[in-house]
């Protein structure tokens, strides 16, 4: 079994999959990751679509994605989970009100990537999915006017085992210690 760093290490953005479905029973896992993380006042406002069902995929990619950033990769994937979350938490409200923080989007973050590192434990590929038209995926899943689209994650078995690592900066371009003082 691998730990929690290597997990994370591996974890890249899958934009070609694999025609092969993901189990239910491996989504409902994934989903369970999700369920655990930490939410503000344990308000857990997530809700998550999972969307498997080929003409459903095919009416989210052509419609509910596309404008700048088309995305037109995510017609490969055989599952997009569709992160929403509630609106109408007091306590997200609230919290937003007084501190200016939207506290049910920090709560998504948490929870998708929960997901994402969840799947890639499993051996299964993500993408987040940032640029979509949440109007029209709303109508298409028929979604309550109280839940918000947050994110979109493309899932399923990678085409290419061969992703290269994405640079990132080093650590002590990103690290500080008791503020920006010389030591």
């Amino acid at each position: 079994m691998s730990g929690i760093m290597d997990i994370i290490q591996q974890r890249c953005s899958v934009r070609s999959f694999k025609d092969t479905p993901v189990d239910r029973t491996l989504i409902r896992s994934i989903t369970d990751a999700a369920r655990h993380a930490p939410s503000a006042c344990n308000g857990q406002p997530w809700r998550f679509v999972a969307v498997t069902e080929k003409p459903l995929l095919k009416q989210i990619v052509d419609q509910g994605l596309g404008g700048i950033v088309p995305n037109r990769w995510a017609a490969s994937a055989p599952v997009i989970i569709v992160g929403c979350a509630l609106l109408n938490l007091l306590t997200h409200r609230i919290g937003e009100a007084v501190k200016g923080i939207n506290f049910h989007q920090i709560d998504m973050g948490i929870a998708l990537e929960h997901m994402v590192l969840r799947a890639t434990e499993m051996g299964l590929g993500t993408c987040w999915i940032g640029w979509f038209k949440e109007k029209n995926i709303k109508k298409i899943l028929q979604l309550p006017k109280d839940w918000k689209i947050i994110s979109l994650i493309a899932l399923g078995y990678p085409r290419e085992d061969n992703h290269s690592p994405t640079p990132r900066l080093s650590l002590e371009d990103i690290l500080f210690f008791n503020g920006m003082k010389q030591e």
